[in-house]
């Protein structure tokens, strides 16, 4: 019997894989790009070139890669003065997000919200709400299979706009607030974050898991939002009503029983007409809509002049004159990156904020059509708008295209160079488009059809509001890794900073313009988006693709969310106490609640005290080592 050969060659012993190989087979796939922080920096460049992380978390400057192969950093100095040039360019970033919110994105908004018959509030927790929390989504739902505790860091997003954007608009425009819809807003906001802290615990005991805990949650918006699209149908339909009754006792002779009912619905309908539109105000009487002596005391309004629309249209039009009549004048003056009487009038320091903000003056006069009907000729400007007809939405549509193609170790300007296709394609409705404004339009007034440059001011400015506050979000998240700052921290202070920088900003240009109501709602209606809308849906995105994850709040989600309901309960409690009027000291107390918090997660994060979270149970990563 012949003998059987029972030898293992060196090949067959490696032809069999365990877990950790695989591990090791997509290694260059799932690792971390700041891991390139614990290798030798004359290795980073190797690492980051390979890692698809490094090229799939860029927006616009690969910061990782800069650093290690073109920069060619070898040591921690040269480390510390790169991400001081990192820390400037965010400064630039942050001009270009503040002028593209107090010069754009503020009157577009305004124009739409009138233009679809919405009050301040309603607009605020629809259009400002998504506005503001529609990058977040997408940034959420586009890291669904990294293990992120994505309710965590919404609860600290929702926290920092109701403490911190509510504070400032609380202080710099106090306002009587809308006294039912305000409490509706916040019970509502109370009972979502409730339900999702308890499905997050107990989502796994339920027959019907994650579906039930989805459709539940989504519900609860739903309701929300038909219920405040309701009430302003319901009571614009009220005051219909009631100028009707009060158009009939006029109509009868009158006694002094019809005297009384007619006071009588006068007072009802001046309380009524208080907010049924949207109004656009002149600026100079927006910036100071209210007075109040001291932080405690009773407010003094003063009246709310609305800008007379049809004067600022035609103050310019001269039937005399060609329709093409200074053309190129108006568009080089627009083109301008700084006005000459700004320049002479501005001293050292503001001639410094001129030059800085210059760069962002061009980028959006170029890209973004400006409406705003508090200027002359609403900013029509015949030549320019013909051209950002054409560059706007073929920009845009080349872009955004880009970053939803990228793949694996590309960085998206590489697939730029395949979606720019997709942009000119927008070119058969906007070129026809622009050459009918040059042959049809005047150059000193705006034709009738203006207002579809409105929608073109609104996506282009959210466009650009949403790549400015992530890249910001991307250059911090940067210099936290290399500092060694640990992730969920970040999350937990400044990731919940740097992604509501746009927020911040436009809540408050919106409140010193002149309309505190639409940016409370939206402090209000964009965090019942961020903690339902984006929470549930990426829960329910990551049960599906088998991501599911046992710790939804980390160490310091407890933590925000305790001081986020102390936060809604206080509110509810110093409104009724006050009779609903917003004052400054109320303001001060916000500001003052949320840096309490960030003390209280800095002693967490440095072990002085224990987070309100149980610890986490050590698990071997492979088999039962």
């Amino acid at each position: 019997m012949p003998a059987i050969d029972t030898k293992t060659t060196k090949s067959d012993v490696f032809t069999v894989k365990n877990a950790l190989d695989a591990e090791f087979d997509n290694f260059w796939k799932t690792v971390s790009c700041f891991a390139a922080n614990n290798f030798p920096f004359e290795e980073r460049c190797e690492f980051v070139q390979k890692a698809e992380d490094c090229n799939s978390s860029t927006n616009v400057i690969p910061y990782m890669r800069l650093l290690a192969c073109d920069l060619k950093c070898i040591n921690q100095f040269q480390e510390m003065i790169f991400i001081a040039l990192f820390v400037a360019f965010c400064f630039q970033i942050l001009v270009l997000l503040i002028y593209t919110i107090n010069v754009y994105y503020s009157p577009a908004l305004k124009a739409v919200s009138r233009f679809l018959h919405m009050n301040e509030h309603l607009a605020g927790v629809t259009l400002m709400a998504f506005g503001n929390t529609s990058a977040d989504f997408f940034a959420n739902l586009a890291s669904v299979e990294r293990h992120v505790p994505v309710f965590a860091n919404n609860l600290s997003s929702a926290l920092f706009v109701i403490t911190i954007s509510g504070g400032l608009i609380f202080y710099i425009s106090p306002f009587k607030m809308n006294s039912y819809e305000t409490v509706r807003d916040i019970l509502f906001l109370l009972l979502a974050t409730l339900l999702m802290d308890y499905f997050a615990y107990t989502t796994n005991h339920f027959a019907l898991g994650y579906e039930f805990k989805f459709f539940i949650v989504l519900l609860v918006y739903i309701s929300y939002i038909i219920i405040n699209v309701a009430d302003v149908y319901l009571l614009q339909k009220t005051i219909a009503s009631t100028r009707t009754k009060m158009q009939k006792l006029l109509d009868e002779k009158q006694t002094p029983e019809i005297a009384l009912k007619l006071q009588d619905l006068e007072r009802k309908l001046e309380y009524y007409s208080q907010d049924t539109r949207v109004e656009i105000l002149e600026k100079s009487s927006s910036i100071s809509i209210t007075r109040i002596r001291y932080t405690t005391m009773r407010m003094i309004r003063n009246p709310r002049v609305s800008v007379n629309r049809r004067y600022t249209r035609n103050m310019k039009l001269d039937y005399t004159q060609s329709k093409n009549q200074g053309i190129f004048r108006d568009f080089f003056l627009a083109l301008r990156p700084i006005k000459c009487q700004a320049w002479k009038q501005a001293e050292l320091l503001n001639r410094v904020l001129l030059l800085i903000r210059a760069p962002a003056v061009v980028i959006c006069t170029l890209y973004i059509p400006l409406v705003d009907y508090e200027m002359e000729k609403h900013g029509w400007n015949k030549l320019l708008n013909a051209i950002n007809v054409v560059v706007n939405p073929a920009l845009s549509i080349s872009i955004f295209l880009s970053f939803m193609h990228r793949k694996g170790n590309f960085l998206w300007y590489i697939s730029l160079q395949n979606t720019l296709i997709y942009g000119a394609s927008s070119f058969v409705l906007t070129v026809p488009f622009a050459v009918f404004i040059l042959f049809h339009a005047r150059t000193d007034v705006p034709p009738s059809y203006h207002w579809v440059f409105t929608i073109m001011n609104l996506t282009g400015s959210m466009f650009l509001i949403f790549l400015c506050a992530t890249e910001i979000d991307t250059v911090l998240e940067v210099i936290g890794n290399i500092l060694s700052i640990d992730d969920n921290y970040m999350g937990a202070t400044v990731k919940a900073f740097t992604g509501n920088l746009g927020t911040l900003f436009a809540n408050t240009a919106v409140a010193i313009h002149g309309y505190p109501k639409m940016a409370f709602a939206s402090a209000i209606g964009g965090s019942f988006f961020t903690i339902v809308v984006t929470g549930n849906t990426v829960a329910y995105v990551r049960s599906l693709v088998g991501n599911r994850s046992e710790h939804h709040m980390e160490e310091y989600g407890e933590i925000a969310f305790i001081f986020l309901n102390m936060a809604l309960f206080t509110i509810l409690l110093w409104s009724t106490t006050l009779g609903f009027f917003a004052r400054r000291s109320m303001g001060l107390y916000s500001i003052g609640l949320y840096v309490v918090y960030l003390l209280f997660v800095t002693l967490v994060h440095e072990e002085v005290i224990h987070s309100f979270s149980d610890d986490i149970q050590v698990k071997s990563a492979f088999g039962d080592i």
